[in-house]
């Protein structure tokens, strides 16, 4: 699969005057948002707590996480905690925005597209439940 890169506007949900775009990679080998500290600090978001992260050469490191923006891709919103990365680092799309936004990744197109089955807003599953 190439590279698809997705246009993102980001909030900090408290206090929404701090807003920005940035340009994303959609990595669905990425669990979560991650953004490098400086669009971090633009947005205002505080830092809560550290995890440990591994990178896909094996290396680890322990990475700060921020809580919490607001993330517009393609009409859809969701809010998230933030992974930060160094300053200048590329900001990344993760699995989890993926699917709570109900998006599609498309390998042969190199798109991102909203669910077909659920077009006009996400449809979350709820497995192991049933409709009341």
């Amino acid at each position: 699969m190439g590279k698809i890169v997705e246009r993102i506007k980001l909030q900090n949900l408290r206090e929404p005057s701090k807003q920005t775009e940035v340009d994303a990679v959609v990595d669905t080998g990425a669990t979560m948002l991650v953004l490098p500290l400086d669009v971090i600090e633009q947005l205002g978001l505080e830092k809560f707590r550290q995890v440990n992260v591994r990178y896909a050469n094996g290396a680890t490191a322990q990475k700060g996480i921020y809580r919490v923006v607001t993330v517009e891709i393609q009409n859809r919103a969701g809010d998230f905690d933030v992974l930060g990365e160094e300053r200048g680092s590329q900001p990344l799309i993760g699995q989890t925005v993926l699917e709570q936004l109900d998006l599609i990744v498309n390998p042969k197109s190199r798109q991102l597209t909203p669910n077909p089955e659920s077009p006009d807003m996400p449809l979350l599953e709820l497995l192991g439940f049933s409709a009341p």
